[in-house]
């Protein structure tokens, strides 16, 4: 089974609802287990209004807890399908300050600078553990394309991290 085929069945469609006027949640989610293998980041954006891996877009994303609830907020896309896009969560939140606590949780931040997916300029930081799962259209506005050498980084610390998640070294 190919590294693509182990990351769509990893996300396999949940069965929970969707808060009302979003999009079907029973393709939302988070792909908890999945391990990033080579290969699996890809960069190509476009300039055609659609989501493309190494852009960051807007989307409603589900809380961890998933009860339904979420927020509005930019996701840069590493890979899609014809259906889904993969994507990492940003926030304009420091979590330098509190980066061991955040460690002790699972969860790793990398900050990627500011950019024009922030109106008010702010530095971002991607969130490293948490691959998205996100239906196409569920994503309202493109943000902008992520500078090529960032989105390389970015991609090499959340495979470093998906690694250690599912017990690989390396």
């Amino acid at each position: 089974m190919g590294l693509l085929s182990r990351v769509r069945q990893l996300l396999a469609p949940s069965r929970r609802q969707a808060p009302p006027g979003r999009e079907p949640a029973n393709r939302t989610g988070t792909a908890g287990g999945t391990t990033a293998g080579q290969g699996w980041f890809e960069y190509a954006p476009r300039q055609d209004g659609r989501p493309d891996p190494g852009e960051i877009v807007w989307a409603w994303v589900p809380y961890e807890e998933g009860d339904g609830r979420g927020k509005d907020r930019p996701v840069l896309i590493v890979s899609r399908d014809r259906r889904d896009v993969l994507g990492l969560m940003l926030t304009s939140k420091d979590h330098d300050r509190d980066a061991a606590d955040e460690a002790r949780w699972g969860r790793y931040w990398m900050d990627i600078g500011s950019g024009p997916w922030d109106r008010q300029g702010r530095p971002s930081e991607v969130r490293l553990d948490r691959i998205l799962r996100l239906p196409i259209g569920s994503v309202r506005r493109e943000g902008a394309a992520l500078d090529q050498r960032i989105f390389h980084r970015v991609a090499e610390e959340a495979q470093r991290i998906q690694a250690r998640k599912s017990g690989r070294t390396g």
